[in-house]
C-alpha cells in the first residue's frame, strides 16, 4: 500500500508539472528603449498609438529578451544596453506579467560567430582574470535585477558562440578554456538563484553537425547548462524554411535525446516583406519546439521584431512601415 501511496504521489507531482508548464513566446526587444528615446511611435492594427510591449503581448507573447554588453557606446543601433538600461527595461516586462530572458555577450558590442571581442576593459586580462571578470559582470548584472525585483527565468552564457567566445582565450580552440569560462558564468547565475535556468546558445538550429561537435566538446569539459539554445533563420543560411524544417526538427529532438538537455529557439526571424512567409516559418518553428516530447521544447523567442526597417536597416524585423505589427506575428497567438 505504501508503495502505491508513493506511486501516486510522484506520479500526482509529475502531473502537476506538465500541467504548470508554459511555453515561452516572446521577442528580442534590445532596440526599444533607443527608438523610443530617438521618438519612434508604435500603432496598433487600428492606427491608435500603443506601448510596444502591449503589442507584443496582445499577440500571444509572455517573455522578453535583453541583451547586455560590458561597456557600451551611445551608438544608435550597436550601443546602449547596460545594466541599469537592462534593469530598467526588465523590471517593465515584469510589470506587464512577462518572463526575462538575460543574453550576456560579454562584449562591449554585438558579439556573434564571426566575432567574439573582448571588453576593452578586459583585453590585456591573464586567463586567471579573465575567469574573475565573467563571474563578476555576470553575478553583478543578475544580482541587481534580483535588488530591483527581478529574477529572470533564463541567463545566456555567451551569444551565439560555436567559435566559442573572448577570443583568443574563450576560442574553440581551447575548449579547456571556454569550458571554465562557461562554468564561472553558470556559477555566478546560480550564486543569485539556482533556479534560473542557463542557456548556451549556438546558430543554425537546423545543422545538427555543428550542435553535435559543439555539445560533444562542452560535454568532455563538463560544462554545466540547462537549456540548449538556438538560433533559426533560414535567411542567413539562403534557404527557405521549407528546405531545412525537417533539419531543425531533427535536431532539436536529437539534441534532447543526447544531452538530456531542454531546447530552446532563442532568435528567430524571417523578411518583413515576406509577410505570409514568415507566418508560416513561425508557426511552423513554434510546432517543431512545442512537438519535442515530454516539454523538453520550452519556447520560441523573435529576435527584434519591432526593429522596424525605416529605423534600424534591418530587413528581418516584423513591424511594418506605419508602425504597426506585422501580421506575421499572429503566428505567437496559436
Amino acid at each position: 500500500m505504501k508503495k502505491v501511496l508513493l506511486f501516486l504521489f510522484i506520479s500526482s507531482l509529475s502531473f502537476g508539472q506538465n500541467r504548470d508548464f508554459v511555453f515561452a513566446k516572446g521577442a528580442d526587444v534590445g532596440w526599444l528603449p533607443q527608438m523610443e528615446a530617438t521618438g519612434y511611435k508604435f500603432y496598433d492594427a487600428d492606427g491608435k498609438e500603443k506601448d510596444c510591449l502591449q503589442l507584443l503581448k496582445d499577440r500571444g507573447m509572455n517573455s522578453i529578451r535583453l541583451r547586455v554588453w560590458v561597456n557600451p557606446n551611445e551608438d544608435k543601433a550597436s550601443g546602449h544596453c547596460t545594466k541599469e538600461e537592462t534593469v530598467t527595461m526588465a523590471l517593465r516586462a515584469k510589470k506587464m506579467g512577462m518572463r526575462v530572458m538575460i543574453d550576456f555577450h560579454y562584449s562591449d558590442s554585438w558579439a556573434d560567430p564571426a566575432k567574439q571581442f573582448k571588453p576593452k576593459a578586459w583585453e590585456k586580462h591573464s586567463f586567471p582574470e579573465l575567469l574573475n571578470d565573467v563571474y563578476n559582470h555576470t553575478f553583478d548584472v543578475i544580482n541587481a535585477l534580483k535588488i530591483a525585483g527581478v529574477t529572470p527565468e533564463w541567463v545566456q552564457i555567451g551569444n551565439e558562440i560555436p567559435g566559442g567566445m573572448l577570443w583568443p582565450d574563450g576560442s574553440t580552440d581551447n575548449w579547456k578554456q571556454l569550458g571554465q569560462l562557461l562554468n564561472k558564468g553558470y556559477d555566478a547565475v546560480k550564486a543569485v538563484n539556482k533556479n534560473i535556468k542557463v542557456i548556451v546558445h549556438v546558430d543554425e538550429g537546423n545543422n545538427n553537425a555543428k550542435f553535435r561537435t559543439f555539445f560533444d566538446n562542452a560535454t568532455a569539459q563538463k560544462v554545466r547548462y540547462d537549456v540548449i539554445g538556438l538560433s533559426y533563420y533560414p535567411f542567413w543560411i539562403k534557404k527557405d524554411y521549407t528546405e531545412v524544417i525537417a533539419d531543425l526538427e531533427f535536431n532539436l529532438n536529437d539534441m534532447v535525446k543526447r544531452y538530456g538537455k531542454e531546447v530552446m529557439i532563442v532568435e528567430i526571424g524571417g523578411e518583413d516583406d515576406k509577410v505570409e512567409n514568415t507566418y508560416q516559418l513561425l508557426a511552423t518553428a513554434i510546432k517543431a519546439v512545442k512537438n519535442v516530447p515530454n516539454n523538453k521544447g520550452i519556447g520560441v523567442l523573435y529576435w527584434e521584431p519591432q526593429g522596424a526597417r525605416s529605423w534600424s536597416h534591418y530587413n528581418l524585423s516584423a513591424w511594418q512601415a506605419d508602425g504597426k505589427p506585422s501580421p506575421a506575428l499572429d503566428a505567437f497567438k496559436e
